[in-house]
């Protein structure tokens, strides 16, 4: 079982930066791959990046990549999304979520996720 709490949302300008991060809880937070997901109103819950357990395997939805970076630090049970160059369109309320195997760009392979953190971008 694991539990995830994300944080580092808020309101930014379009060009902006922002960090989010999840913790975990759990002992076995190593052995999980991590996503993070986003949601806008309306719209169905879509992928943003994913980091297996090692943090050697990176996947990103093509509208973040070269934006985005993903990575974990598994000292500290957490994972992080950097987002840069941030647009109006990336507002949504972000979500992370893990699975105990690979990486996987699917909401339905994730069996834990937090409660999720809203990104605001203003133009």
């Amino acid at each position: 079982q694991v539990q995830l709490v994300e944080s580092g949302g808020g309101l930014v300008q379009a060009g902006g930066s922002l960090r989010l991060s999840c913790a975990a809880s759990g002992r076995t937070f190593s052995s999980y791959a991590m996503g993070w997901f986003r949601q806008a109103p309306g719209e169905e819950r879509e992928f943003v990046a994913a980091i297996n357990w090692s943090g050697g395997i990176t996947h990103y939805a093509d509208s973040v990549k070269g934006r985005f970076s993903i990575s974990r630090d598994n000292g500290q049970n957490t994972v992080y999304v950097q987002m840069n160059s941030l647009k109006p369109e990336d507002t949504a309320v972000y979500y992370c979520a893990a699975r105990p195997y690979g990486t996987s760009r699917f909401v339905y392979d994730y069996p834990y996720w937090g409660q999720g953190t809203q990104v605001t971008v203003s133009s």
